[in-house]
């Protein structure tokens, strides 16, 4: 009798802890547990550590507090200037209310997932190209406030929205980089000509200083021909003063000519004129009568070298003549 009390005390006991057991639950740290007990909700939520539950009648859903990092899938639209895209991005949320998050919403991490993918697909029809480009940060607080609006009603806060990668087709990134050079091109430009423009005022001044002391043109000369001296090369720089040239180019010139009809003899040495003037001109004569070729011009002393005009001889047969005398070699 007493063996068959023990044995039923033993097995009670069993009973009661295997029970015990049964109802025993840990909540981790960054958890919270929900409790429906019928299928009702228990407003108590189990803080971490051990708990306990009615087995069989309680059943406890555990809820994950920590924010967590969900990938949006790339999705493909048209923006509003006509070009489409691919832009895929990153939502970070996490739970606030566990009682909502089970209640309110059948799997709250794949409504977020369907949310935010449908507002991603939004934003991308209400912006531009540039937008997505170089304006991100305003697209961003865009999308979160999209998404938020309806996660608070399933105990979810939306942290914070960042796009990842806008995927462009080939022909635009050709389209892009053509007008990116063109540009950079333009400013190279618009530079270097700025540039020529201060370098020609101030070699302007320096021209002005130079003209006004000469000896700096001349300091300004050796100094270059230091510069092209110091390298080792076989190039030999003479420089010639530019005055020295004009000099010489002035040498150079023939002298003016006797004035037409004044009679003034042309310099000793000078070449003899062409034209009708050297037509009129007397040829040689001899010393003892009168010339030899051609009439002789009236008027004062004949246009040739050394050549003087004698006294009127009487001619054969009445009338004067003239007698023209000169030295010949």
């Amino acid at each position: 009798m007493v063996g068959e009390l023990v044995t039923a005390g033993v097995l009670g006991l069993a009973g009661v802890m295997g029970y015990a057991l049964a109802g025993a639950r840990v909540v981790k740290q960054y958890e919270r547990g929900v409790v429906l007990r019928l299928g009702r909700l228990r407003q108590d939520i189990r803080p971490p550590g051990f708990t306990m539950i009615v087995p069989l009648v309680d059943r406890l859903r555990k809820v994950n507090m920590q924010i967590v990092t969900m990938p949006v899938p790339a999705q493909e639209g048209i923006t509003r200037d006509n070009v489409t895209v691919r832009v895929d991005a990153v939502v970070y949320f996490k739970v606030v209310d566990p009682a909502d998050a089970v209640i309110q919403v059948e799997d709250y991490r794949f409504a977020v997932s369907q949310m935010a993918q449908t507002s991603l697909r939004s934003i991308i029809g209400k912006s531009d190209l540039d937008d997505l480009l170089s304006d991100r940060e305003k697209l961003n607080q865009g999308l979160e406030l999209m998404i938020d609006s309806p996660a608070v009603g399933w105990g979810v806060r939306i942290d914070r929205v960042e796009i990842k990668d806008v995927s462009l087709p080939e022909t635009m990134k050709r389209s892009m980089a053509r007008q990116a050079e063109a540009d950079r091109e333009r400013r190279a430009r618009v530079i270097n000509a700025d540039a020529e423009l201060q370098a020609s005022r101030k070699l302007a001044e320096a021209a002005t200083q130079m003209a006004d002391t000469p000896s700096a043109l001349q300091l300004r000369l050796l100094q270059t021909v230091m510069a092209v001296a110091a390298e080792r090369n076989s190039t030999l720089v003479l420089p010639i003063p530019v005055e020295l040239l004009r000099f010489l180019e002035r040498g150079g010139q023939p002298a003016p000519s006797g004035r037409p009809g004044t009679g003034e003899p042309h310099p000793r040495g000078a070449p003899p004129e062409d034209g009708p003037r050297a037509a009129e001109r007397p040829g040689p004569a001899h010393p003892d009568g009168p010339a030899a070729d051609g009439p002789v011009p009236d008027g004062p002393a004949a246009d040739g070298p050394g050549v003087e005009a004698a006294d009127p001889l009487p001619r054969p047969g009445g009338g004067e003549g003239r007698a023209v005398t000169g030295q010949f070699p």
